[in-house]
């Protein structure tokens, strides 16, 4: 089972030039949660721009570059969707986390959605799809606004509607 976890600004901007607009640790913290020990996919920008290796995750890397190569036990390069089918069909969770093309090729076969709804406008290059009617919101949560994260922001998970 395939389910998205993103930081979305009000604007729905994802990034700017590869990066994070904005700093949010206890975000991050939450991402960390919900992901260890659980695979990640994405596309190649993404995974550059990690930065890293993220610890007790596998990596898979979706990517048209047939040359891109990565030695390590923790990734896996993929180039065709069909490569991550054992990934949608499986039951256990396994997450989308951008960019914005990988979200859009794979939102089809997505059945839930853990968003960081940032109330901040944001300039951007990357922007997330349009949460559309096939989508129900079934929990929100408002962010921890302080010193350290200086935004208002809600955790909001959804899932597909049957």
């Amino acid at each position: 089972m395939l389910t998205i976890i993103v930081a979305i600004a009000k604007n729905n901007v994802i990034g700017k030039d590869n990066k994070l607009i904005w700093h949010l640790p206890e975000d991050l913290k939450r991402f960390k949660e919900i992901t260890t020990g659980k695979t990640i996919i994405m596309g190649k920008n993404t995974f550059i721009s990690l930065g890293r290796i993220l610890p007790n995750r596998k990596h898979v890397v979706l990517t048209r570059d047939k040359e891109y190569k990565i030695e390590q036990e923790q990734v896996e390069i993929v180039h065709e969707i069909e490569e991550i089918k054992k990934y949608i069909e499986d039951e256990e969770e396994h997450f989308v986390i951008g960019g914005a093309s990988i979200y859009n090729l794979l939102m089809p076969y997505t059945n839930k959605m853990y968003v960081t709804r940032i109330d901040q406008e944001f300039e951007g290059d990357v922007y997330f799809p349009e949460i559309k009617k096939e989508w129900k919101e079934i929990e929100r949560e408002k962010g921890k606004k302080n010193e350290k994260n200086p935004y208002d922001y809600e955790y909001i998970t959804y899932i597909r509607n049957k």
